[in-house]
């Protein structure tokens, strides 16, 4: 099927009040431009190179997610117009996010990642750790992020019951950081991709990031920045 028609039948599918963020990392300007055709006007990428060229080449409306591994020295780049950082994975990047964001007077939607996967290759606060830093303090000084909710990448494994688990447990951790420390304002819950997006949704999730099943696989031998000529 073409994107569009994947498009269409995602927001068939997809519950009401579940968010869908087409992962667009790798995939062309021309891939997008299909999705937003078809109505879509949330995007995911993971590279900060690649999502700076695509906001420059794409239609300005787009919302973009940045929701891979993010170092502190990409932070001022994206800053400016990023819509959500889904990937806040210590306290060290929340506050360089904040120091950025003040610089230009704009406050930023942040999610908290979680590490609730068995692999190590994963990011994302340990959920003690987490607890810890927030009981301190610290960030509630901080007025140019505003925290929205918690993301999480389950294991990469065929048993259902494991990655059930793990979606339980960020679901269950987020309703213990609305109830605690954040309020009412902190409403996402960001879990779920192109293999396990209904599980998640089943367990709680209310924002789904799905890519090779609208763009197909990905293509890592080509370039996926915006021919800039």
């Amino acid at each position: 099927m073409s994107v569009r028609e994947q498009i269409a039948d995602l927001q068939k599918e997809l519950p009401e009040g579940v968010n869908l963020v087409a992962v667009s990392k790798m995939h062309p300007a021309s891939d997008i431009e299909e999705a937003y055709a078809a109505g879509q006007r949330v995007f995911g990428e993971s590279r900060p190179q690649e999502l700076c060229a695509k906001y420059e080449a794409l239609p300005k409306d787009i919302e973009w997610h940045m929701i891979g591994h993010l170092q502190t020295n990409k932070v001022r780049s994206i800053v400016p117009f990023v819509s959500m950082i889904q990937s806040v994975d210590s306290a060290h990047l929340l506050a360089y996010i904040d120091k950025e964001a003040a610089r230009i007077d704009r406050v930023v939607d942040v999610l908290l990642e979680i590490f609730v996967a068995q692999e190590e290759t994963k990011h994302g606060w340990e959920e003690e750790e987490l607890l810890t830093y927030l009981r301190e303090g610290s960030w509630r000084s901080f007025e140019h992020v505003r925290f929205r909710g918690v993301m999480g990448i389950a294991s990469l494994t065929e048993n259902q019951m494991q990655i059930r688990s793990e979606f339980v447990r960020l679901r269950s951790l987020f309703d213990r950081l609305r109830g605690e420390f954040f309020g009412v304002d902190f409403d996402t819950v960001s879990m779920g991709m192109t293999s396990d997006w209904k599980l998640a949704v089943e367990c709680g999730s209310n924002m789904v990031r799905i890519g090779s099943l609208i763009f197909g696989a990905r293509n890592y031998g080509a370039s996926s920045l915006p021919d800039m000529k």
